[in-house]
């Protein structure tokens, strides 16, 4: 019974999710160097906020990705890399536009890369290319292309780290379990680790429907092993002697959903569709943590985990999220 009411949880929330060179065969072509990933240009260079462009190999396309550096550059330093939430940072529903990531980070020890690219690919390799999405690969890119440029670039200690968000906040617990030797810790705000039951499977498939994504694209049929490899639920195991933070709200409204004064019209509209859609939303995303919080318990994995009694799916509380797990992160990375 309980299953079923996730499952009818989820899919309804993300149902609300919903709403709101030279020619081939040549002699020239048969002898040239496969094209590697690299570093194409960067704009803003050698201030600390730039933006990078990398070419990906795996998605023969260039990326671009904000980089936020420390004051002080002095000795190697550490790097996060903060994932955003479906839009992929293409839209405004992003940490840039939405939260004081580049005040918090203003004394902080640490290099901070997030992707602005990527919407609805949950930031992992797909079997096939999407009509809608076209190549995704971004595991590959996240986790073997791009960590050595960064570290290249930025002279880096090539020690990192690894936090998402919504969508992202799935990703990143795949990702870190999938590179085990890549990070030393994992924060998910708001996320659901579950990925191979009918409830995770629905939620992913009605988020995608933004998109006009299939989602067999990505991990094959439901019935492929895919979705259970990816699935940081049943594959809790690997998150083993990282440091880790979890978060979600209870989906109730919180300090956020308050509609203060001077009261307009767009004001209220918006906190409405904050509290109904963003409500259910974050209820399922609290479901989800729950679950993955007793199997990490369950498997003696420590974790960090902050439940809050109050607050929908909305960047006031991510942001709070960064802070809280910033110390937990700090240390793991040496940053401190």
């Amino acid at each position: 019974m309980l299953a079923r009411k996730h499952a009818v949880l989820i899919a309804a929330s993300a149902l609300a999710l919903a709403l709101s060179s030279g020619a081939p065969g040549s002699v020239a072509a048969a002898h040239a160097e496969p094209t590697v990933s690299h570093l194409d240009h960067i704009d803003r260079a050698g201030q600390r906020q730039q933006t990078f462009y990398v070419y990906s190999a795996a998605m023969d396309r260039v990326i671009p990705l904000q980089v936020l550096t420390p004051f002080d550059t002095s000795e190697p330093r550490p790097t996060l890399y903060l994932l955003n939430g479906a839009g992929g940072g293409e839209d405004i529903a992003s940490w840039y536009n939405q939260t004081d990531i580049v005040q918090f980070f203003a004394d902080k020890n640490v290099n901070v890369i997030t992707p602005a690219a990527g919407a609805f690919s949950y930031y992992t390799d797909w079997q096939r290319d999407d009509p809608k999405l076209g190549r995704n690969q971004w595991e590959t890119f996240l986790t073997r292309e791009l960590p050595p440029i960064i570290d290249a670039a930025l002279g880096t200690s090539g020690v990192n780290a690894i936090a998402g968000v919504s969508m992202s906040a799935t990703s990143v617990l795949d990702l870190a379990g999938t590179a085990p030797d890549r990070y030393r810790a994992v924060g998910a705000y708001s996320g659901c680790a579950s990925t191979s039951d009918q409830a995770g499977r629905t939620y992913i498939q009605l988020v995608m429907a933004r998109a006009g994504a299939d989602p067999k694209n990505m991990w094959g049929s439901d019935g492929d092993p895919a979705w259970r490899d990816h699935d940081a639920l049943l594959n809790a195991d690997r998150l083993r002697g990282k440091a880790i933070y979890l978060s979600s709200s209870s989906g109730l409204p919180g300090p956020a959903e308050a509609i203060l004064p001077p009261f307009t019209v767009g004001q209220a509209a918006t906190k409405v569709n904050q509290i109904l859609l963003g409500g259910l939303i974050e209820a399922a995303t609290n479901s989800c943590t729950h679950q993955l919080a007793d199997r990490l318990n369950q498997l003696n994995i420590p974790a960090q985990v902050e439940f809050r009694p109050a607050g929908t799916h909305t960047w006031h509380y991510w942001e709070d999220d960064l802070h809280k797990s910033w110390p937990l992160f700090a240390e793991a990375l040496g940053a401190a």
